[in-house]
């Protein structure tokens, strides 16, 4: 069987995490072959992962490329473009319009996009001033500036650039999230009927919420392009045959944004026990471990307010922070530093970067922490586990359905109860062991990498099955008429 895997921001330019999961997922199914279809930036992105033997093909959709227009649109491409244009503004921005209205105009501009460049056509003077229009429509007290509108027309032409990527053929399309990776899979099934399978770990439109808090762009701005992304996940959530969250707190966002609670079915992630194998002893230096990528999601910053709390109390401990810095998120790491500085930690808060072996860091942590606010089933926890490391995490997305009794759970952006967390395992040596083995002892229990592998082999197996079930029944009555 052909699977395509369709992710954006991760696989395979970025490790852990989603990287992880989309990696266990290829190397375990060894008899199927896999395309990557991966929405980056510039295309120019090199992978940071070695790919499997049974990945054929890597291909880029970017975003942000500066490559130029194919060509400038005529009169017929200008009249078919305005046709569909302001029918999907509008169905985007109106609350009163159906979701049924988004996707039909949706779904017009993948067929104009197949044929005509949409770039040009969404630069336009004309584009421009439909956005006004409609705007003004539907919030007469507050008209959208040149600048704004600007803003917003430049955004949402990046943001629909996977509609004019080749069309992916494949059995069956399986999007690593909602958003932009499920619009390609709508593509396929628009136009060749492939079956299409969503795994969401984030929530991927709470995310954009999160995310859009600190983005610097001006308020009408964000609320254009929310609504975009909030259509868009109905849409996908609509038409996905299996959405696979890893945790049973996504299927209420699910359900609320457009899904079908019959088509889900909680998918959750798995570790092998060999790769993490149980630590022989602690540290000697008290450490607070933690393990991912620096990013704003995984508030760092209150990680290392909690510690300077810890600090205080136990002035021997040390913070270990271990993972990569993404592109693009080199300025929030000069933050860290900076807070790290004013808060007089220098001597004992590290930047460690990426680690060659995983399970050393877990290894080298005498507890294990995880501060984000948001998560679906992370990683982090459930290797720590599997290595037999206690654990404090933020009570965000599944981690309580991770760590159950097995683990401390704090509120997240609380820095205060994310140190007494901490500290309290840091100081119990009876605590942190009986946590640390019932950590080992559930994760190994709940999440063995062979019970993941075989569900989504089901899942692949029996959607193309029902997608070939009318064909059959086609045939059928063409063979008795």
């Amino acid at each position: 069987m052909r699977i395509a895997l369709l992710a954006e921001g991760c696989y395979p330019f970025v490790t852990g995490g989603v990287s992880t999961w989309c990696d266990q997922l290829m190397r375990g199914m060894p008899d199927h072959e896999f395309e990557v279809v991966a929405i980056a930036g510039t295309g120019g992105e090199q992978p940071a992962m070695a790919m499997p033997e049974n990945v054929r093909s890597l291909r880029c959709v970017a975003l942000w490329d500066l490559q130029p227009p194919r060509g400038h649109p005529g009169r017929r491409a200008r009249a078919a473009f305005r046709a569909v244009h302001r029918p999907f503004l509008r169905a985007m921005l109106d609350p009163a319009a159906a979701p049924e209205e988004f996707t039909s105009a949706l779904r017009e501009l993948f067929d104009l996009a197949q044929t005509r460049d949409l770039t040009p056509l969404l630069q336009t003077g004309e584009a421009l001033e439909t956005l006004i229009r409609v705007w003004r429509e539907l919030h007469p007290a507050s008209p959208l500036t040149m600048r704004e509108a600007l803003d917003a027309c430049e955004l949402i032409e990046h943001y629909l650039r996977p509609l004019s990527a080749p069309v992916v053929r494949a059995d069956v399309c399986h999007a690593v999230s909602n958003g932009l990776p499920a619009m390609l899979a709508l593509a396929a099934k628009w136009r060749y009927g492939t079956p299409f399978v969503m795994s969401e770990h984030g929530v991927y439109l709470r995310e954009r919420y999160l995310s859009f808090r600190t983005i610097q762009y001006r308020w009408p701005v964000k609320v254009i392009l929310l609504a975009m992304f909030r259509r868009l996940c109905w849409t996908a959530y609509a038409a996905a045959d299996v959405i696979a969250p890893v945790n049973v707190y996504n299927q209420r966002w699910e359900v609320r944004h457009g899904a079908d609670p019959d088509v889900i079915a909680t998918a959750y992630n798995g570790v092998s026990p060999d790769s993490y194998p149980q630590a022989a002893a602690e540290p000697e230096v008290p450490t607070v471990g933690w393990v991912g990528r620096i990013d704003p999601l995984k508030d760092l910053a209150t990680l290392i307010r909690a510690f300077a709390l810890v600090h205080e109390r136990v002035p021997e401990a040390v913070l270990r922070l271990f993972g990569p810095t993404p592109t693009g998120n080199e300025e929030y790491e000069r933050e860290l530093r900076d807070l790290v500085e004013e808060l007089r930690l220098s001597g004992s808060v590290s930047f460690e970067g990426p680690v060659r072996t995983v399970t050393d860091a877990y290894h080298a942590s005498t507890v294990v922490a995880l501060s984000s606010i948001s998560e679906g089933l992370p990683y982090t926890v459930m290797e720590a586990m599997m290595c037999g490391r206690a654990t404090v995490s933020t009570d965000v997305g599944g981690v309580p359905e991770v760590t159950g009794d097995a683990g401390l759970v704090v509120p997240p952006r609380d820095p205060e109860a994310f140190a007494e967390a901490c500290e309290r395992l840091l100081r119990d040596h009876a605590l942190r062991q009986s946590v640390a083995s019932a950590a080992r002892d559930r994760a190994l229990s709940l999440f063995p990498l062979e019970r993941m592998l075989a569900g989504f082999a089901d899942t692949y197996a029996d959607v193309v099955r029902a997608a070939a079930a009318p064909a059959r029944r086609a045939l059928s009555s063409a063979g008795a008429r």
